[in-house]
C-alpha cells in the first residue's frame, strides 16, 4: 500500500480533528550530561537488560537537533506534537527548577506555537529520577508527592503556552513491566510491587491533576493509558472468565479508578498481601475529573484459563500477521476497544495518543519503502473513523513515532519512526510512510 486515505465525508478530515505525531524525552533527547540520572540510565547498565546493549546517552540527539526535528514537523503538516518533559532535566535533587532544562522546553514550546503546532506535553514518560528510586521509587508513597511538586514547579514555568497536559504515559508499563515483571526500569519484580507502584502512580496522577487545575486552568488536562484488547482463545466459559480478569488486570486497573474511583473486581482475586496499600481518600484524589483520555493502541492478545492456581489467566503468544516487534496486526481491535470502553464507562473526549508499528525498515538509495507501515496506518486510522461515525468522541490521532528512537528494552533494533534515523550520523530521512501521512494531512485542505 502506498497511501493513507479516508472516505471523502470522514469527520477526521474536518479542521477540528487533530493529527499529530509523538515522541518521549528519554527516547530521543540524549544530552545526558545536562540532567540528573534517571532509572533508565541505571537500568541500561545492567547486563542483558537492553537487547543490543545500548543506552539513551545520545539517542536522537534531539536536544541539539530540535530545530531540524521541528522543520520535519512543519513539513509533515501536523496540527500537534506530543512530547514529554524529562523530570530529571528540570528538577534538581532539592526539588527546585533547573533553569537550563526549563529553558530548552520553553524554547521548543514557543517555536511550536510560532509554527501553529499545538504542544501536547506529557509530564511523565518513565524517566523517574534515580535519586527518588533509591528512596523506594514508585513503591514509596512519598514519590507521588514529589511528582506533585514537580508538576507544580514545571507548570508554573511553562504555563498556558501548552495546549494539553497529560500527567502520565502508560502507568501499566511503569508499574507492571518495571516493578512487577522487571523487564523495564527499574527492574523490580513481584505482584505486590507492581500493584503498589500502580497505586502510587495513580495517586500521583490525581495529585497532579489538582495542580494542573490550579496552575493552568485553561489548558486541557488528562492522562494517557495503553490498552491491549483481550479476546478469549475459545468460547469456553473458563476462557471467557479468564479473559475478563486479564482485561481488568492489564487495562481497566488503570482506567476505572480514574473514571469511577474504584478498582475493578479482579482486585478481590488477589491475596490481601498482594493488594495495593490504599489509604482513605486515595480514590477520591485519583478520580479527579479529566478533560480527555489518551489511548495508546498497538495490538491485541488472547487469553485462556490459567495453567496453575497462582495465576489469574494464561496469555497466548501473538499470532500473525506480526510487526517487527512481534505484535499481531489486527486493526479491528482498535474499533472494538473504543466501542467497548464507550459502552462501559462515561468517558471524556478521547485522543489516540499513540498508534504505530515497528517494521523491518531498509534504507536503499535514500528511500525507505515501508508499505507495510503505510497499510498499518491506513487501516487503523480508518477504524478510528468508523468509531467516530458510530458516535464515539475521538478528537485526535497521533502517529507513533516521529523518529526512530531508543525503543526501551529493545534498544535501537526496533524502528517505529515515520522518519529513519541513522544513529551513527544522526541523519534523518523521511520514510514513505511519512510522505503518505503528509499527503493525508495535506488532502484535508482540499476537503475543507
Amino acid at each position: 500500500m502506498k497511501s493513507i486515505t479516508l472516505p471523502n465525508n470522514s469527520s477526521l478530515l474536518k479542521k477540528s480533528f487533530i493529527f499529530g505525531t509523538a515522541t518521549s524525552s528519554f527516547q530521543i533527547e540524549g544530552d545526558i550530561e545536562n540532567r540528573l540520572e534517571c532509572i533508565w540510565d541505571r537500568f541500561c547498565q545492567r547486563e542483558d537488560a537492553i537487547a543490543d546493549g545500548s543506552n539513551g546517552d545520545i539517542a536522537c540527539d534531539h536536544i541539539n537537533r530540535w530545530e531540524e526535528d521541528l522543520a520535519i514537523l512543519v513539513d509533515l503538516g501536523v496540527d500537534a506534537y506530543r512530547f514529554s518533559i524529562s523530570w530529571p532535566r528540570v528538577i534538581d535533587e532539592n526539588g527546585e527548577l533547573i533553569q537550563r532544562g526549563v529553558d530548552f522546553y520553553l524554547t521548543l514550546i514557543n517555536a511550536l506555537n510560532d509554527k501553529g503546532i499545538k504542544p501536547f506535553v506529557t509530564l511523565y514518560h518513565w524517566d523517574l529520577p534515580q535519586h527518588l528510586e533509591e528512596k523506594g521509587g514508585w513503591l514509596f508513597r512519598q514519590t507521588a508527592y514529589e511528582f506533585e511538586n514537580y508538576v507544580d514547579k514545571i507548570t508554573q514555568a511553562l504555563g498556558e503556552r501548552v495546549f494539553s497536559y497529560a500527567t502520565f504515559n502508560e502507568p501499566f508499563c511503569s508499574a507492571y513491566l518495571g516493578y512487577e515483571i522487571g523487564v523495564h526500569a527499574p527492574g523490580r519484580v513481584g505482584r505486590r510491587n507492581g500493584r503498589t507502584a500502580a497505586h502510587h502512580i495513580l495517586l500521583a496522577h490525581g495529585l497532579g491533576m489538582r495542580v494542573l487545575r490550579r496552575n493552568v486552568p485553561n489548558c486541557e488536562a488528562g492522562i494517557v493509558l495503553n490498552f491491549t484488547p483481550c479476546y478469549p482463545a475459545t468460547d469456553k466459559q473458563s476462557d471467557v472468565v479468564a479473559t475478563q480478569k486479564a482485561d481488568e488486570y492489564i487495562n481497566l486497573w488503570y482506567l476505572q479508578p480514574v473514571i469511577e474511583g474504584t478498582y475493578p473486581n479482579v482486585i478481590k482475586d488477589l491475596p490481601k498481601k498482594e493488594r495495593p496499600p490504599i489509604e482513605d481518600g486515595d480514590l477520591e484524589i485519583i478520580s479527579q475529573p479529566i478533560d480527555f483520555l489518551g489511548i495508546n493502541f498497538y495490538t491485541r492478545l488472547h487469553y485462556s484459563s490459567p495453567k496453575n492456581k497462582n495465576e489469574l489467566y494464561y496469555e497466548h503468544i501473538h499470532q500473525g500477521p506480526l510487526t517487527d516487534i512481534g505484535w499481531e496486526i489486527y486493526p479491528e481491535a482498535l474499533y472494538d476497544l473504543l466501542t467497548s470502553l464507550n459502552k462501559r464507562y462515561s468517558l471524556p473526549p478521547i485522543y489516540i495518543t499513540e498508534n504505530g508499528a515497528a517494521m523491518a525498515d531498509k534504507l536503499v538509495d535514500d528511500v525507505i519503502a515501508d508499505e507495510d507501515r503505510i497499510a498499518y496506518y491506513h487501516h487503523h486510522i480508518n477504524m478510528v473513523d468508523k468509531a467516530v461515525e458510530d458516535g464515539i468522541e475521538v478528537n485526535g490521532y497521533f502517529a507513533w513515532s516521529l523518529l526512530d528512537n531508543f525503543e526501551w528494552a529493545e534498544g535501537y533494533e526496533k524502528r517505529f519512526g515515520l522518519v529513519y534515523v541513522d544513529f551513527e550520523t544522526q541523519k534523518r530521512t523521511l520514510k514513505d510512510s511519512a510522505k503518505a501521512y503528509r499527503a493525508l494531512l495535506a488532502s484535508r485542505q482540499e476537503q475543507r
